[in-house]
């Protein structure tokens, strides 16, 4: 438990050092801090507000998937599949998906070559369409790194910035090479902006429901130990 902690600690870390060296240095401070707002009808709209309302509601929706299937993996992947996602349980699910970058868990959709490969190794027909899917290996399912996974599942089903397919090569490339970020066009910016923010959150979320579910397991153990009255 405290082996995954560290390492989605780790990962936010990263993720925050970048946004903050990187697209600052690239637009500057001033211009990121910035509030965006459009006008209507005499009205403001603040389109900060409406994305953090956007991502409460998500995550309200996703607890509640959780709870309904009790927070098992397998139970999980039935409610993937019936959302019309493929699920492939594999042997060698690492090796297979090492070839294209991937890791276990969500697939986004691709096309061309990495279409063309996953549709061979995974399906075994040519294809150089694919839709997005779950590749998972063999044997037990880590539960808190399965919940990232499934968080970016679900915002990306439900549409969220960030979660394209477009955004998601985009924080690839510049989280984890030497690639100048001043390259970018002003909305593949604001696109590798969106990946982060969203990758954050799904990193936030699951670190939230460790420390919740890890509260909650110390208090029932200590209910059953000294009764609900010296809680």
């Amino acid at each position: 438990m405290q082996i995954i902690k560290d390492i989605l600690y780790t990962i936010l870390s990263l993720q925050e050092r970048f946004l903050r060296l990187r697209l600052n240095r690239t637009l500057g401070v001033k211009h990121l801090s910035k509030r965006k707002q459009h006008y209507a009808q005499g009205c403001t709209l603040d389109i900060n507000s409406l994305a953090e309302t956007e991502r409460q509601e998500l995550e309200d929706k996703l607890k509640n998937i959780l709870r309904t299937y009790e927070y098992e993996p397998k139970q999980i992947l039935k409610y993937i599949q019936s959302q019309g996602t493929d699920v492939k349980i594999l042997k060698d699910a690492k090796q297979i998906l090492y070839p294209i970058g991937e890791n276990e868990g969500f697939i986004y959709p691709y096309t061309g070559s990495k279409a063309l490969y996953l549709s061979l190794s995974v399906y075994k027909k040519f294809a150089l369409k694919t839709k997005e899917l779950f590749i998972l290996s063999e044997g037990e399912i880590n539960k808190y790194y399965f919940i990232y996974n499934f968080y970016n599942w679900f915002a990306f089903k439900n549409g969220i910035s960030g979660m394209d397919r477009e955004s998601q090569e985009l924080l690839k490339k510049y989280l984890f090479t030497d690639s100048d970020t001043k390259e970018l066009q002003l909305e593949e910016i604001f696109k590798l902006k969106d990946a982060i923010k969203q990758d954050k959150a799904s990193i936030e979320f699951v670190i939230k429901l460790c420390r919740d579910y890890d509260g909650a397991k110390q208090a029932l153990e200590k209910m059953k130990q000294e009764g609900s009255a010296k809680l």
